[in-house]
């Protein structure tokens, strides 16, 4: 056992005197060493329930015959977070929960590892983390949060964000708001639809890093408890086993998660996030990996920001396991944690609900949820949720509005400043320019909330997993790094073509090499985090991880 290099010979006696003075017995000295990464804090809804879960994680550790540890991973919540300054702060923060729990895994040698967390950069850091460290780990996601409800409808966070564009508009009383603010969001858990923290839940599962079904019970259910408690025992399961994390996250692994974020329409962010937990895990991975999968896999469950279905609902028509059983022949027979290989999964799914999870001859696409563009705009690719963009939307030409930053955007949508068919600029926000590559929720919500229907916005920012329409975001090379974006001017034509997977600025070449010519970067005073992320960020098309 790793462990055993703490405490195992006469010269570990320091080192066991000081495990002695947590309480352990001397048969607990033989028995392997679990670390438990647990993201509980009382700030983030999605984590204010993670102490209950951790609690039966202990339990079913011990159970299994291990020795519990628990210590503190950070967590941001992205919604709080989201349009102002702190928004640079949590792509960073992927980067540090993965460092911390390298060096308590690393420091204190565990021989097992279960990372307890929900929302956006957390579980994609753990997972970084896992793949990094390599030893037998498991994760445990703590699930989405129940809807909210006002006079009869179900709602979401998204629904506050887009009542701000409504407000604006003069459609919305400005004081209903506080009345819709006060429903929207009733309790813990991450935000109730396939937003980022939801999708790298379910994308965990695809992978087989959790539990079958786990990632769609939602957090105040009691199957939630009942699985933490079996992620316990299964973790003691994988290190008697000695099944380290990149047994379990394979090239193949990776494909079949993209597949199923493909099938649900999933956020932008997971491309981001599976590409950093490929470079961790040393498996070659690359945007046209994306597209290839997207054009094969047709996208069968319409959920919520572009679809009506919350993930409770996705979780009551079989969640993850359903999505496996429909996609049977397209999934790889991948290994994952419970023992079970993705194929045993999927053909004990016993009753499958169309209405929900439509069949493969019958999709609400006949491709995936997400597509890869390029062009002159992004010769190394840029995103789109293609599964929340109107069909009319697909091909658009228009003249480009061009701000140096979201806040100015901001300001412009709220002032109705933005005309039908513009092409909204929003640049130097990409993971060095913003830094931290800040998501743009706030105008995407404000431009539907004021009921635009023919507005563009490109950015090399990111977006919510909770943006729906024409957003395309993640463009590179970023405007920090003298990519075409930051050559763009008002009232150039953008071209974006969703079918034929192209971003184009259509200037002249030369026109282009003058302006690029003199262009020089903007001048930055930064300061602590984000001064040293941003000198070693890489670009978005590798995963915006640290280099």
């Amino acid at each position: 056992m790793r462990s055993d290099e703490i405490k195992k010979g006469y010269p570990r006696a320091p080192n066991r005197s000081l495990l002695r003075s947590l309480g352990l017995s001397n048969s607990e000295m033989d028995l392997p060493f679990i670390g438990i990464a647990n993201a509980w804090n009382d700030i983030v809804p999605g984590h204010t329930h993670l102490r209950n879960l951790t609690n039966k994680v202990r339990e079913g550790i011990a159970a299994g015959g291990g020795v519990p540890f628990e210590f503190g991973v950070i967590g941001i919540c992205d919604g709080i977070a989201m349009g102002h300054t702190g928004m640079r702060y949590s792509l960073p923060s992927r980067e540090n929960i993965a460092d911390s729990i390298e060096l308590m895994v690393e420091a204190h040698r565990f021989d097992g590892l279960v990372c307890v967390g929900t929302c956006d950069k957390i579980v994609p850091g753990m997972l970084m983390a896992a793949a990094r460290l390599d030893i037998p780990a498991i994760l445990l996601t703590g699930g989405p949060m129940m809807p909210g409800t006002l006079n009869g409808k179900d709602l979401s966070l998204v629904d506050v964000f887009e009542a701000v564009g409504k407000v604006a508009a003069g459609s919305f009383p400005e004081e209903e708001l506080g009345t819709l603010e006060c429903a929207a969001m009733p309790g813990c858990g991450s935000c109730q639809g396939l937003y980022t923290a939801n999708t790298m839940a379910c994308m965990t599962e695809a992978m087989g890093m959790s539990l079958a079904g786990s990632a769609a019970i939602p957090a105040v259910e009691s199957d939630k408890l009942r699985v933490a408690r079996e992620t316990g025992s299964t973790i003691m399961d994988l290190v008697r086993s000695g099944i380290s994390s990149r047994q379990i996250i394979t090239e193949n692994s990776l494909r079949n998660a993209i597949r199923v974020d493909m099938a649900l329409g999933g956020s932008t962010n997971t491309v981001l996030h599976l590409m950093a937990i490929a470079r961790e895990a040393d498996i070659p991975l690359n945007l046209a990996t994306f597209n290839q999968i997207s054009d094969e896999t047709p996208h069968i469950c319409h959920m919520q920001p572009a679809g009506p279905h919350a993930m409770v609902t996705f979780n009551r028509a079989g969640g993850i396991p359903a999505i496996f059983n429909r996609l049977i022949e397209y999934l790889e027979d991948t290994m994952t944690v419970s023992g079970r290989s993705v194929h045993e999964i999927a053909t004990s799914v016993l009753r499958l609900d169309e209405t929900i999870i439509k069949s493969i001859e019958n999709p609400i696409h006949t491709s995936g949820g997400l597509r890869i563009l390029f062009g002159t705009l992004a010769p190394n690719g840029a995103v789109v949720k293609y599964a929340a963009v109107p069909e009319s939307m697909w091909q658009h030409k228009g003249p480009a509005r061009v701000f140096d930053g979201e806040e100015s955007a901001m300001k412009a949508i709220l002032a109705c400043e933005i005309q039908e068919g513009n092409v909204v600029i929003i640049r130097y926000e990409g993971p060095k320019g913003g830094p931290g590559m800040p998501e743009m929720l706030s105008p995407t919500s404000a431009l539907m909330g004021l009921g635009y229907e023919r507005v563009v916005l490109v950015t090399d920012g990111r977006f919510s997993g909770g943006t729906r329409g024409p957003c395309i975001g993640h463009v590179a090379p970023e405007a920090e790094v003298g990519g075409p974006i930051a050559l763009v001017r008002d009232g150039d034509e953008i071209a974006i073509d969703l079918s034929a997977k192209r971003l184009d600025l259509n200037v002249d070449e030369t026109e282009l090499d003058r302006r690029r010519s003199m262009w020089r970067p903007k001048e930055r005073t930064r300061k602590g985090v984000l001064s040293r992320y941003a000198r070693t960020v890489g670009q978005a098309d590798s995963g915006a991880v640290q280099i």
